[in-house]
């Protein structure tokens, strides 16, 4: 089954979290994630105004957390420590 990685985030240090987003990038593809949102447009209506929102979609909810434990992506997560605050969760899709 399907997972989604949904990400709220508040940057507070641009340049560092476009380090963050690069390495990112390419460790979740290497995982067999695919971006559906990041950024844009969005309203909030309820919780926390984090104003950088992603979703990726992984082949399933292992294949994420894979990628969150692997080495690319904690390399990445260095760049984005002290630069943002971050939610994450993953969620297992509907049939």
């Amino acid at each position: 089954m399907t997972a989604l990685w949904i990400a709220h985030v508040q940057v507070s240090d641009a340049e560092a979290y476009g380090r963050y987003a690069k390495l990112a990038t390419e460790a979740i593809a290497a995982h067999g994630g695919v971006f559906l949102a990041r950024g844009g447009r969005y309203r909030q209506l309820e919780g926390a105004d984090r104003p950088r929102n992603v979703v990726a979609r992984f082949p399933s909810l292992e294949a994420a957390v894979a990628c969150y434990e692997s080495a690319g992506y904690q390399a990445a997560l260095d760049h984005a420590r002290g630069a943002a605050v971050r939610d994450l969760v993953v969620v297992e899709e509907m049939d």
